[in-house]
Parts: C-alpha cells; structure tokens; sequence
C-alpha cells in the first residue's frame, strides 16, 4: 500500500492525476466518527510532513495527524484505506 503521504503529494503536484473530485475521511477523536473532507479545504504548511489543516464550520482551525486519515476517494470512488 502506498503512504498516505506519498498519495496527498500526488494528489496536490500531479496535473493529471489531482484532476477530480477527492475527499479525506479521517478519525474525530471528540465526535468518534468519520469525518469526510473534501481535498480543497485542506491546507498543507510547507515543512509539516505530518499533518494537514482545515477550518471547520464554525470557522475554527485543525491539524489532524495523516495517521487519523482512513479513507482517500476519487470522483467517488475508494482509491486508498487504511485498516482501523
């Protein structure tokens, strides 16, 4: 299986491959449940290879391990997953 973070940096600088629709479903400790997110609204801070960041609706930030990410999908469709 790929690393996750090896497929966020394909999805983030390869043209070809980032075109679509891609959500991140990761583990929220607080709400227990699966969180999904679509790729647009995560930020990536140069030099943090371990998290990624996003603002919620309420207008507060979060950084969320790529450990926490369980799930990547493609225009729908599952393309990577971790085991829980």
């Amino acid at each position: 299986m790929q690393p996750i973070h090896e497929l966020l940096n394909r999805i983030h600088w390869d043209a070809e491959f980032g075109k679509g629709e891609f959500e991140l479903w990761f583990l929220d400790h607080v709400e227990a449940q699966l969180i999904k997110l679509p790729f647009h609204e995560i930020t990536f801070i140069p030099g943090d290879h371990y998290f990624f960041h996003y603002l919620d609706e309420e207008g507060a930030g979060h950084s969320v391990p790529f450990h926490r990410i369980k799930a990547v999908y493609k225009n729908g469709e599952l393309i990577w997953h971790r085991e829980h």
